[in-house]
């Protein structure tokens, strides 16, 4: 590790300079001292708890931040041209950076956005502004069939697995959590002692490979899901359909990562790469889906229950809908990931090619339940690229209750966008399972670097709610939110896109909806689209 490399050579120069100063005269002791000198900084970097570059990087880690100091723009070209093709922009990342650390996030000049580009939209303000809440109101989880509900924050960690992530880099998003009063989603990877040990708020996501809830066949367990879900830090219970960074295939951990832990966490060989099937052994139907719900929520005692989705086509949306109604049971939830998400870990061509993004799956998906009278007992999540307060109030207008946020998390816990994620060589201890580089990420001060970023992120969101003349999310409607479409036009997402009203569906299918609403049978999903809708060849 170059740590302990840097500290042995520059201990032995010292020594050494020291010896020849001894024996040879007065000008080694120049040597003495600038080699003292760089060691005392090296010591000081390898101990200190701010700075994750340091610890791992003493000395030639301040590079970095000099060349960040002097010209900010190096550090954006060279990012532009290394993450994965949508890095966020200047100005959003070190929005993400301030908040967390608690520094001034006032600093503009002017907008840096094209106000006539295409595309570009922005939030209605009220000529009558009112005061923010002094509290964020929270969204109740939990439908009929929950006798334990669970009151969710308007922005949470979003699903990122224990194996992806250090066990550093949970614990300090756990702890963040429980300080903050929001929750931590386990994603995929298995609920472990990392995600218990703070005492934070968790979202159990139980993916296709069913990690910590799996028999040695990798068949799903009900018995140590039982067990496991009874936590007291368990508030809800997550099954994940598919991703949006990678809808349609399971999740990958390079068997480099899967260390010892990781194995038993998720009742997987060590050493082998860990990958979960595209698609769950127990249902095929959207029937049988929503009757697997109904016996995770039995399994957890009342629990909420829901999934989490990227979506694909709009008739198997309807597909689930339909199977809703017709087994009266429904989940608590359904969060949405949109295909923009992602924090580094899914193939190239399927973060740029596969997926609905976010803005129009979010908007189906609420428009499917509002028209099937469904919408009232069932909260939407939002998942994909959520960073800012404007993303929150975004996300709301478009039909989410709540959101969360991943790639943003990452990069409050310390993540620089190094595009290491892969290779197991994190240079800030945030997603490698190398305990010599995790060590680089000190929880205490990581942790509450999250909290802060979640607090003033939710507290940006109220405040342009309020300024936009609205205290509660249910005053928000798609009149306030606007985009620009050409030169001289811009519209509300109102006049943008159809909103069906109440029940819609059920009385007189629109007919933009009707060929969709003819191919949802609920004991099949697919085929996405009949047979005849095109030319094959």
């Amino acid at each position: 590790m170059l740590r302990v490399w840097m500290l042995s050579v520059l201990s032995v120069l010292t020594a050494l300079s020291v010896v020849l100063a001894v024996l040879e005269g007065v000008g080694w002791w120049f040597a003495v001292g600038v080699f003292a000198v760089i060691l005392a900084v090296a010591v000081a970097d390898a101990t200190q708890q701010k700075h994750s570059i340091l610890r791992n990087y003493p000395v030639i880690g301040h590079f970095r931040y000099f060349l960040e100091y002097i010209r900010p723009e190096l550090q954006q070209y060279f990012i532009e041209r290394n993450y994965d093709g949508r890095p966020y922009d200047r100005d959003t990342r070190s929005l993400i950076y301030e908040r967390a650390k608690g520094t001034n996030q006032e600093q503009a000049f002017g907008t840096e956005r094209d106000v006539n580009e295409i595309g570009y939209e922005y939030l209605v303000h009220s000529t009558a502004p009112l005061e923010p809440p002094e509290v964020a109101p929270r969204v109740t989880i939990g439908g009929p069939d929950c006798t334990r509900p669970y009151e969710m924050s308007l922005l949470n960690v979003s699903a990122m697995s224990f194996g992806a992530l250090s066990a550093n880099a949970v614990l300090a998003m756990n702890k963040g959590a429980a300080m903050g009063g929001f929750a931590q989603d386990t994603g995929e990877g298995g609920l472990t002692d990392y995600h218990l040990k703070n005492g934070g708020d968790l979202v159990w996501e139980i993916g296709s490979g069913y990690f910590g809830a799996r028999t040695k066949e990798g068949h799903f367990d009900p018995k140590l899901f039982a067990d496991k879900a009874a936590h007291q830090s368990v508030k809800c219970v997550s099954l994940k359909l598919s991703q949006g960074a990678k809808p349609g295939i399971g999740g990958v951990l390079p068997a480099g990562k899967v260390s010892a832990e990781i194995a038993e966490a998720r009742n997987v060989p060590q050493g082998v790469k860990c990958v979960s099937p595209p698609a769950h052994q127990v249902f095929s139907t959207p029937r049988e889906l929503i009757q697997f719900m109904a016996t995770l929520r039995e399994l957890t005692q009342g629990k909420p229950v829901g999934f989490k989705l990227c979506v694909g086509s709009r008739s198997d949306v309807l597909r689930i809908c339909k199977a809703m109604l017709t087994e009266g049971i429904t989940p608590d939830f359904i969060i949405v990931d949109g295909s923009e998400g992602g924090t580094g870990a899914a193939p190239m061509e399927y973060e740029d090619h596969m997926g609905t993004p976010l803005t129009e799956g979010l908007m189906l998906v609420h428009n499917a339940l509002v028209g099937m009278g469904l919408r009232d007992r069932i909260r939407v999540g939002a998942s994909g690229k959520v960073a800012t307060g404007t993303d929150i109030v975004k996300r709301i207008i478009q039909g989410a209750d709540y959101t969360n946020a991943a790639r943003a998390m990452m990069m409050a816990t310390g993540c620089i966008q190094a595009q290491r994620c892969h290779t197991n060589k994190c240079p800030v201890g945030v997603t490698t399972q190398d305990p010599r580089r995790a060590r680089a990420l000190d929880v205490e001060d990581k942790s509450h670097r999250v909290q802060r970023f979640q607090e003033s992120t939710v507290s940006e969101a109220m405040r342009m709610m309020a300024s936009m003349g609205a205290i509660t999310a249910g005053e928000l409607n798609p009149e306030m939110l606007r985009r620009r479409i050409g030169p001289l036009d811009t519209r509300s997402y109102a006049e943008l896109y159809d909103w069906l009203m109440p029940g819609e569906l059920l009385a007189e299918v629109p007919e933009s909806w009707a060929k969709d609403w003819e191919l949802a049978t609920v004991d099949a999903f697919g085929p996405k689209f009949p047979h005849n809708a095109g030319p094959r060849s």
